[in-house]
């Protein structure tokens, strides 16, 4: 086949999910397309079936923002009428599917309707829970979701949020985030990573963008708790809105000195190795890939039990589910977990026969089946 993927190029879950599925569909075979601003992060080294496609939006001087989401549409149409693509998967409902969408209605005088290509859309979260919630906005979602082709959700509770909220007449298909677990798996850590670890201490790691949503707050106040039981060190890996606040929160704490700030950081693989437990306080995660990542590489989880979470994460288990905003149970839990190396490692077991539950080769089938559904 002949896939185009419409996807966010920055950091973050559903940029890393469209590019690896982008990347694991060539190595099957399939010539895949990316549309995007920039090189999807994860995207790293091109083969001779993956093409990218840079989206640059006009700027017009009467109007502040520039055209992207038309920029998009254009840019789909072309390549999708000269590619002859069979198939364009849309990572958001808005702007991607939508722009999708209006790249079709480009093709109506060029190519009859038989031959252009379906669209599929994946809903991954904040198009559901922020954009779709957006009352200026509703009817645009609703309406990508009833003229795709087809439709899924990266979790169970992202479908039932999707159907309580639009009532869609399109049916919507649960295919759970994936990880490579050939990549993602703990390694000796590098020698450079000695240096903000301690030796006998242990390691907790955030990985977000940063946002409102993710609660940084929480993680800083959990981790200041922590440090005042055992020696501890906080990785924080990312950036956002938040960062700034929470590096001065850090400093009037007076445990600057056990927190490091990385920013964004593309191979996570090092950073997980040498890490003990993962904090995750989000208000709502519509999956929580990290969460699956960390998991991969045998790290435990402390996680909210909002959003799709408990999809596959197991109390006791792989780590714990608490409620968002409870900082002590939070605190409690983790120690309960760092304090124990028998409990600690049986979770990292755990977590790690978990993720392979989740891993990329059989989620991927089950996309490119999705794709051949369409296709008829």
């Amino acid at each position: 086949m002949k896939i185009g993927i419409s996807c966010q190029h920055t950091y973050g879950g559903s940029g890393a999910v469209a590019t690896e599925l982008g990347k694991a569909l060539a190595l099957k075979g399939h010539t895949v397309h990316f549309f995007s601003q920039s090189a999807p992060f994860r995207l790293g080294a091109f083969s001779s079936n993956i093409h990218y496609h840079e989206v640059e939006a006009m700027h017009y001087p009467l109007f502040e923002c520039p055209f992207h989401s038309l920029a998009l549409a254009s840019k789909i149409a072309e390549v999708a009428f000269y590619e002859k693509l069979d198939v364009v998967h849309a990572h958001y409902a808005i702007p991607h599917a939508m722009s999708a969408m209006l790249a079709r209605q480009m093709l109506e005088d060029k190519c009859p309707q038989r031959d252009c290509f379906r669209l599929a859309t994946t809903l991954h979260g904040t198009d559901i829970t922020v954009v779709g919630a957006d009352r200026g906005m509703h009817d645009a979602v609703r309406l990508v979701i009833n003229k795709s082709d087809g439709v899924t959700a990266v979790s169970q509770y992202l479908k039932d949020e999707t159907v309580k909220m639009f009532s869609p007449k399109q049916e919507i298909e649960v295919i759970h985030n994936f990880v490579d677990t050939e990549v993602f798996r703990r390694i000796a850590a590098p020698d450079i990573l000695r240096q903000l670890v301690p030796g006998k201490g242990k390691t907790v790691i955030h990985i977000s963008n940063f946002r409102p949503v993710k609660r940084i707050s929480d993680i800083v106040s959990v981790f200041h708790r922590l440090t005042q039981q055992l020696d501890a060190t906080l990785l924080m890996v990312g950036d956002g809105p938040e960062r700034s606040e929470a590096e001065t929160e850090v400093r009037r704490l007076g445990i600057a000195d056990r927190v490091h700030f990385l920013g964004k950081i593309d191979d996570i693989v090092p950073l997980l190795s040498v890490s003990d437990l993962m904090l995750m306080p989000s208000d709502a995660e519509s999956f929580g890939l990290a969460a699956l990542e960390a998991m991969a590489c045998g790290v435990p989880v402390i996680v909210t039990s909002a959003g799709g979470f408990p999809e596959f994460i197991e109390q006791g288990r792989h780590g714990y589910l608490c409620p968002p905003g409870d900082r002590e149970a939070m605190t409690e839990k983790a120690l309960l977990l760092l304090a124990d190396g028998k409990h600690w490692q049986e979770c990292s077991e755990a977590c790690v026969q978990q993720a392979k539950q989740f891993e990329t080769v059989r989620l991927v089938d089950r996309y490119e089946a999705f794709y051949e559904r369409l296709l008829g």
